[in-house]
């Protein structure tokens, strides 16, 4: 058998069961005081659903959430990854992408997309890139339909991915052969922020036009974007300071 034959048999479609004796049943979850799905209180309710053993410091784990997703929302009737994108590098771990979907009984659909690369992932799961990439679009696949705003277990890593990206920024020279700060932000530095963005619920052109005073539109420099990135992880350590005036991704910033 050929590795793409043997890569395709490991991403067939599974049509999930849920045992007999297990009872999925909604009401029950979504009775009494339950806030609705669109109030402020919705996500901090579903984080009450985890055991202790299901979350890592207060980020739920895959596992986790497709037991709670399958107790509020119904069972799960279909899951796999959609869209595969492995790894091409020859000399080094690469990146993948996976793009996951999830059915539930009654119909709804969703599905996100993850990557996984040795700039934003432990060492140790490096050389697991497509399952890693694809435990990581599930987890974010679940919190869609969930609609819970913090991130999977995951999804996180030890490593200082801002840093990490910054020194690959920095590795491409000017013409003159200097490193130049002025000079336009890097697609790596630009596709982080978004990333940054969508986790944080946070609105990519308003960050830039009112915390650091440039149109996105224009000219970013590589400085600014540095700066950009700095200030998206201390929002991811502190969500606290995020400002209402920040809240609300829209994918169009991107244009």
């Amino acid at each position: 058998m050929s590795n793409k034959e043997k890569e395709k048999d490991m991403f067939e479609t599974v049509e999930l069961q849920t045992p007999s004796n297990t009872d999925t049943s909604v009401k029950d979850v979504i009775a009494g005081d339950t806030p609705l799905i669109t109030s402020p209180e919705w996500s901090a309710y579903i984080l009450g659903l985890f055991e202790d053993k299901e979350l890592i410091d207060g980020n739920p784990l895959v596992a986790g959430l497709r037991r709670v997703a399958e107790l509020v929302l119904g069972p799960i009737v279909y899951s796999g990854p959609s869209q595969v994108f492995p790894v091409t590098a020859e000399n080094g771990p690469g990146r993948a992408t996976v793009v996951f979907s999830i059915e539930f009984e009654n119909g709804t659909r969703y599905a996100d997309v993850a990557d996984c690369w040795e700039g934003n992932t432990d060492d140790m799961f490096c050389a697991y890139a497509v399952a890693t990439a694809s435990t990581r679009a599930e987890g974010r696949a679940l919190r869609k339909a969930l609609r819970l705003k913090c991130v999977a277990a995951e999804e996180i890593t030890k490593k200082d991915t801002a840093k990490i990206v910054r020194e690959a920024s920095s590795k491409k020279v000017s013409s003159d052969g200097d490193y130049d700060d002025e000079s336009r932000m890097s697609d790596a530095q630009f596709n982080f922020i978004d990333v940054k963005c969508r986790q944080l619920n946070i609105n990519g052109k308003v960050l830039f036009k009112d915390s650091f005073g440039v149109e996105v539109n224009r000219k970013v420099s590589k400085r600014i974007a540095s700066d950009i990135i700095d200030k998206l992880n201390e929002c991811q350590r502190d969500k606290s300071i995020i400002s209402q005036e920040l809240n609300g991704y829209e994918q169009e910033w991107r244009n």
